[in-house]
């Protein structure tokens, strides 16, 4: 996954946390912060990749 597609999750996650927040919905607000991890995760990883293919000079 791409960093634009893993930000775009962590952002949706927000979104949904906060909705769920604003209807007291306690099950919307737990996917909410786990979309969030999830794209940070996949972040991490995506970033990791990027180094080390710079690294080894592979693309």
């Amino acid at each position: 996954m791409s960093k634009a597609k893993a930000k775009a999750k962590q952002v949706k996650g927000k979104i949904k946390e906060g909705a769920g927040g604003a209807v007291d919905d306690t099950r919307m607000q737990a996917e909410g912060r786990t979309e969030q991890v999830t794209g940070k995760a996949e972040e991490m990883t995506s970033k990791a990749s990027g180094k080390v293919k710079k690294t080894t000079g592979t693309s």
